[in-house]
């Protein structure tokens, strides 16, 4: 009787064998296969962050991301009339992070900002700077216009961004009302964007975050949609798939994204501020009037107001000690 059960015992075995090898392999393979897309993917990201040196004015010692505040400048180029050379700043933001206190402060800078531009006899829009003098004359323009220092920048084009829109599937935003605007194609085509949730692919988000003629708040509202859809990119990259996608998402971002942050500071960076909530970030906006000098269109920035950023964010960077009266410009 015993040695019938041991033979039955024997035979299940057998049966479950071939069923757990099969499984091991399975498991064996996708291991494999996202070690080997993970291992591509890290090679093409560390070709983005092979950006151009660049040097603050300001800032002395070099940061640490993973302990020491620092502030990254986010910049969106214009470069498609000029065939992908030279080009102007089309979207300027400035952030600023503190991993001590797990914080962050963002300001968007409009493109016509009526500023000095280092270099240039009589001030100018602050998005000119890229055309004059490139990365460099735009990252001390901002320095000299706020008295705070950059230590990062990242940059993509208008071809980056329609390309990362697309490789992810395109986007859904929640647009806020009926507008149109015309796409930077050639011939030149008009999307229709209609209240209410949408779904864009690269051409269209790019049309969506562009315009501000026909938005009552102007370069504002613009900035809004801008930040709208850079959230949706990020929660599509949140998704479960994009772990097997991870080396295509890669090279997307390695071909039209360019920072000069290394792998290395950006894994600290990741690390450190990750569980940052809703409540850890600050937007500050640059208060200022619509004015047309010699026939220009500029947006005059409000003297106090910017004195006013400048001293928020050296506070956030601890260059300085908190002022014991601030006012608020959160809207």
């Amino acid at each position: 009787m015993n040695e019938t059960r041991k033979m039955a015992r024997r035979k299940r075995k057998k049966k479950r064998h071939p069923i757990i090898r099969f499984f091991l392999f399975i498991v064996i393979l996708a291991i494999a296969v996202i070690g080997y897309k993970g291992v591509r993917a890290y090679i093409e990201f560390n070709k983005a962050t092979q950006g151009q040196k660049i040097h603050s004015n300001i800032r002395t010692q070099n940061v640490a991301v993973a302990k020491d505040p620092f502030s990254i400048l986010f910049l969106g180029i214009e470069n498609y009339s000029t065939g992908g050379k030279g080009g102007r700043t089309d979207s300027m933001i400035l952030v600023t992070v503190n991993p001590k206190t797990k914080s962050i402060q963002k300001m968007s800078i409009p493109r016509d900002t009526y500023v000095e531009i280092p270099g240039r006899i009589n001030k100018t829009k602050i998005n000119g700077a890229y055309a004059y003098g490139g990365l460099q004359l735009t990252v001390d323009t901002v320095e000299k216009f706020l008295n705070v220092p950059i230590d990062y920048y990242v940059t993509v084009d208008f071809n980056g961004f329609k390309n990362i829109v697309d490789e992810v599937g395109g986007i859904d935003v929640d647009v806020p009302f009926d507008f149109w605007e015309h796409t930077d194609t050639k011939p030149r085509g008009t999307v229709y964007f209609h209240k209410g949730v949408q779904h864009l692919n690269g051409t269209e988000a790019l049309a969506y975050s562009r315009m501000r003629k026909r938005d009552p708040r102007g370069d504002f509202g613009r900035e809004d949609r801008q930040q709208q859809v850079m959230l949706a990119i990020i929660n599509k990259l949140k998704s479960p798939e994009t772990i097997l996608k991870i080396d295509n998402y890669a090279s997307v971002f390695s071909q039209n994204v360019k920072t000069n942050m290394s792998m290395t500071e950006g894994l600290s960076l990741f690390s450190s501020m990750k569980d940052v909530s809703a409540q850890g970030i600050e937007t500050l906006k640059l208060q200022g009037k619509d004015d047309y000098i010699n026939g220009v269109y500029y947006y005059v920035p409000d003297e106090m107001s910017v004195n006013d950023i400048t001293s928020r964010m050296r506070v956030h960077l601890d260059l300085d000690k908190s002022p014991a009266n601030s006012t608020n410009t959160t809207p």
